[in-house]
């Protein structure tokens, strides 16, 4: 059974940083497609930033040059390294996978969200 465990959100003041941390198990880490989404309240859910197998990522332009997302296979584990935030970074976190099955389709799962709140 796959599962997303999500950590290290919190209240933070405008500038400061936090780092997101998800954990996956049950599936072969390496193989998934990783990403980081965000709902901020009575808004939809939205993507922040994504990784490939390879490496390469990707980021909403609202976070370019502030938010970095990484990969490390070896503990199952992306990061999202967010700094210099501000209010409009105030939202629910959520870990996201793709993760490729056998038969040649891809299924997504999500982790249960972690609060980032920041105060100006």
């Amino acid at each position: 059974q796959v599962q997303l465990v999500e950590s290290g959100g919190g209240l933070v003041q405008a500038g400061s940083s936090l780092r997101l941390s998800c954990t996956v198990s049950g599936s072969t880490f390496s193989r998934n497609t990783m990403g980081w989404y965000r709902q901020a309240p009575e808004q939809p859910r939205v993507v922040v930033a994504t990784i490939s197998t390879g490496g390469t990522a990707t980021y909403v332009d609202s976070v370019k040059g502030r938010f970095t997302i990484t990969r490390d296979n070896a503990k199952n584990t992306v990061y999202l390294q967010m700094d210099n935030l501000n209010s409009d970074d105030t939202a629910i976190y959520y870990c996201h996978a793709k993760i490729p099955s056998a038969m040649g389709l891809e299924f997504t799962y999500w982790g249960q969200g972690t609060q980032v709140t920041v105060s100006s």
